[in-house]
């Protein structure tokens, strides 16, 4: 799908504010409401919108540890990749699962509401997977968010 600046526009003001409407965004940049509308329509059917996310502050909801786990799977016993992947998922405080190329299998985004809690969960919770081997956290100091290349 060509994109034109227009689109790109569009794209990066709706990756700073995602519940902008169509009407806000046609005033901002010289398109009718309808106009506007029709393109953000295009977008979403061509797939390169994809949805919309809710952007929790983790801090004030009482998480105020993000610990990110490189998780290496053991060999021995050959626990399947769905294994591990289905029993990861299902613990709350595991954000993210990236199954990735490198050191490391997987890497886990974590949070916890202090250091104290996220040692109970990796120690309870995440080294009783099946299929864990080797762990390496780094925990989060700050983070920048970017909307990405657009």
């Amino acid at each position: 799908m060509e994109l034109d600046s227009i689109d790109r526009k569009l794209l990066r003001a709706l990756a700073e504010d995602a519940t902008q409407s169509a009407s806000a965004l046609g005033r901002r940049f010289g398109l009718s409401q309808p106009a506007a509308w029709r393109r953000l329509k295009r977008l979403q059917d061509e797939g390169v919108l994809a949805g919309q996310r809710l952007v929790l502050d983790q801090e004030r909801l009482g998480f105020g540890v993000t610990v990110f786990l490189g998780v290496k799977l053991a060999t021995k016993g050959r626990v399947s990749l769905e294994d591990f992947e289905r029993a990861v998922t299902a613990i709350r405080e595991v954000q993210t699962v990236e199954h990735v190329l490198g050191l490391y299998d997987y890497r886990l985004r974590v949070v916890a509401r202090d250091l104290a809690d996220f040692e109970r969960v990796l120690r309870r919770r995440i080294m009783t997977l099946p299929g864990v081997g080797n762990v390496e956290a780094n925990v989060l100091l700050s983070e920048e968010r970017r909307p990405g290349p657009i």
